[in-house]
């Protein structure tokens, strides 16, 4: 029976992925029929690495979002949205994506990668500003700062001049000017 599951197994996820290779035609008519509800996506393979090949599917096993639409991806399960690398012109952004596949915005990047959840925001990036975006990625407060450090305490240090100072392969945000808000966006106290 081991033996069996184990052949079952990869045989299931090859046929599920090259199902998920459905023409351009299809998938953007499964995308359409879909657009109307709020469902948990899935990534296929589960088993993923950066570069890899992937899509997204429903529940259902239906591809919303078809292999080669992004580069690459970092969500493994989209519920509210999952972030995405998108190509666009010779141009990589990693973005944030809803559950129809439809960009969001663009989210900061930190460490090689979409900026970290803390304390239940993340940093995004509109016009070269940068605001902050909730658990269920929701803008909580709009792009408008230079810099922005990441929340810490209830609190985020930020700044609307701001310049980035190169150290080799790292940058370092610079202001005279740094004031701290609230999760709100309210100025607060140190």
């Amino acid at each position: 029976m081991k033996a069996l599951s184990r052949l079952f197994i990869p045989l299931f996820f090859t046929l599920i992925l090259i199902a998920c290779k459905d023409d351009k035609d299809s998938s953007e008519e499964t995308m359409q029929s879909n657009s109307t509800s709020q469902e948990m996506l899935f990534r296929l393979p589960a088993a993923y690495e950066l570069g890899d090949e992937f899509c997204y599917v429903n529940a259902q096993g239906d591809t919303v979002i078809p292999v080669g639409r992004f580069l690459h991806s970092f969500t493994d399960t989209i519920i509210h949205y999952g972030v995405v690398v998108e190509q666009i012109e010779g141009s990589y952004d990693l973005i944030a994506i809803n559950p129809k596949g439809e960009r969001l915005y663009e989210v900061y990047q930190y460490d090689n990668g979409p900026d970290y959840l803390i304390e239940g925001m993340f940093r995004i990036v509109k016009d070269d500003k940068i605001g902050f975006a909730d658990s269920t990625g929701a803008i909580v407060i709009e792009p408008q700062f230079a810099c922005a450090y990441q929340f810490s305490e209830g609190k985020a240090q930020v700044a609307f001049d701001c310049e980035l100072e190169e150290d080799g392969e790292h940058s370092a945000m610079v202001s005279d000017n740094w004031i701290f808000i609230d999760k709100t966006g309210k100025t607060v106290d140190e």
